[in-house]
């Protein structure tokens, strides 16, 4: 039995959010102070949660606790992680602990902190569909409002000007490891879902992690350090060419700059195509901390003599995998330097193998007609995260964190969260609701880029193109 619907304006609101993660809770944050913004935000899931699976203890934060929801734009908001620790009476404690990354089990409460105080948060409600009316020049916004046991409860229509989607990215699982997943009784599963799951995975003969980025080095320090010396039984193996770290210099983190945003944005598609998959380094490495701690366990399980029963194997792929009997699994293995094939045979298996964007198409069937795409089928984003629309589209469909091939490996980062929803609210206003920084970064990532922004008494001598031939 359905119920009638929450009430909605009959005039046309001036922001509709789809998805609260992150990036849209704290676009909800910095348009709270603004009265004259009419914002409301839907979410399916019951409450705000971030990656409870791997919320691990121990496990921190890969960007300093500044990263937080709104800082980096506005300082002074109220919904800093400083005035959560304030709220909380427990600044003293976090200025004696001299902690500049933060446990990750601790932002994602104070995350759930702001997430209960903010209005124009509907958890529990599921977009069905988006439509541009070209009658009224409004998105028509169909939703499900859902009962405690994710049920239809009941429908409801919503009108706005504009919209933000921050839908996020959802598990990947590879293709030949997917039909293990679904099926029954096999603990094979990705870290996504690891702490549900970790008393069955430990009671497995042995254990095999895929995946080799941070994820799965979290995984595997936990597993090693819950398993008996001498008996660990561990497989440890992904695609990457070495258990590499994670590029942490400090111009090296100017990629994560606005300055380097509009940069990469401003490149040629196929240059844009082939930085993205060359810097895998800035973004899907792994924490030296953790490297390190991973080899201290590991040594300190050598010090009565003897190896640890653990193997760490890079370069390798898995090629297929199926079942043996009823609780075996067999992963064949292609080695991508070698070129050597060879099988394991392992009692549980979790996937590290990261994340993907969630495909819009469905969401955004509606406007299919007026999205303009790139040679690649995929939308174009404007350099304010907007897409690009046919011009009769008088609205705003502004995206986050789904601009990786347009904007770079920022897009996902929780450095440039703030930036980008204040990019998005000036956009949305007209005006410089939040001052922005013309200039973030010591790097020059072109040759025309920072003459401009320099002082004019300060002004460098602009370089001479250099030319070939006589």
């Amino acid at each position: 039995m359905t119920h009638p619907p929450r009430q909605e304006p009959t005039s046309p609101r001036d922001l509709v959010g789809i998805g609260i993660g992150p990036c849209n809770l704290s676009l909800a944050a910095l348009a709270h102070p603004l009265a004259e913004l009419d914002a409301v935000f839907y979410e399916q899931r019951p409450g705000f949660d971030w990656h409870p699976g791997l919320l691990i203890e121990g496990t921190t934060l890969q960007v300093p606790f500044l990263a937080d929801l709104v800082t980096l734009a506005d300082p002074t908001s109220p919904w800093s992680f400083l005035s959560y620790l304030r709220n909380r009476e427990r600044l003293f404690p976090f200025y004696f602990a001299e902690r500049f990354h933060i446990p990750r089990a601790e932002y994602d409460a104070y995350c759930r902190w702001v997430a209960g105080q903010l209005p124009g948060l509907r958890f529990r409600h599921q977009v069905d569909a988006v439509r541009w009316n070209p009658e009224r020049d409004v998105f028509e916004i169909d939703f499900t409002q859902l009962d405690t046991e994710g049920e239809a409860e009941a429908l409801g229509r919503t009108y706005t000007r504009n919209i933000v989607l921050g839908i996020g990215t959802a598990p990947y699982v590879p293709d030949p490891l997917q039909p293990l997943v679904d099926a029954p009784g096999v603990p094979v599963l990705h870290a996504a879902d690891y702490l549900g799951h970790r008393d069955t995975v430990l009671a497995a003969g042995h254990i095999t992690v895929v995946g080799s980025g941070q994820s799965g080095a979290e995984v595997f320090l936990d597993l090693l350090r819950h398993r008996p010396a001498g008996r660990e039984r561990l497989h440890w193996i992904g695609r990457t060419e070495a258990f590499a770290p994670m590029e942490y210099s400090k111009l090296g983190l100017e990629h994560f700059t606005p300055d380097y945003t509009r940069y990469f944005h401003a490149l040629p598609e196929p240059v844009r195509d082939r930085l993205v998959a060359a810097q895998w380094q800035l973004y899907k490495g792994i924490d030296a901390d953790t490297l390190a701690a991973i080899h201290d366990e590991l040594y300190r399980r050598t010090l009565d003599g003897g190896w640890p029963d653990a193997v760490l194997t890079p370069g390798v792929r898995v090629r297929t995998a199926g079942r043996i009997a009823t609780s075996a699994i067999e992963l064949h293995l292609e080695h991508l330097q070698q070129g050597t094939r060879s099988r394991l045979t392992t009692d549980a298996v979790v996937l590290a193998t990261g994340y993907r964007e969630r495909p819009l198409g469905r969401l955004l069937a509606g406007l299919d007609p007026y999205i303009r795409r790139d040679s690649s089928e995929r939308p174009r984003v404007d350099e304010e995260f907007r897409l690009v629309l046919d011009p009769s589209v008088t609205g705003s469909v502004y995206v986050q964190n789904a601009e990786l091939h347009t904007h770079g490996v920022g897009a996902p980062d929780l450095g440039l969260a703030a930036w980008r929803s204040a990019t998005i609210l000036n956009s949305l206003t007209a005006k410089e609701t939040y001052p922005l920084p013309t200039r973030t970064a010591f790097t020059s990532f072109g040759l025309d880029d920072p003459a401009d922004r320099v002082p004019p008494a300060r002004q460098p001598k602009r370089l001479t193109p250099l030319i070939d031939g006589p």
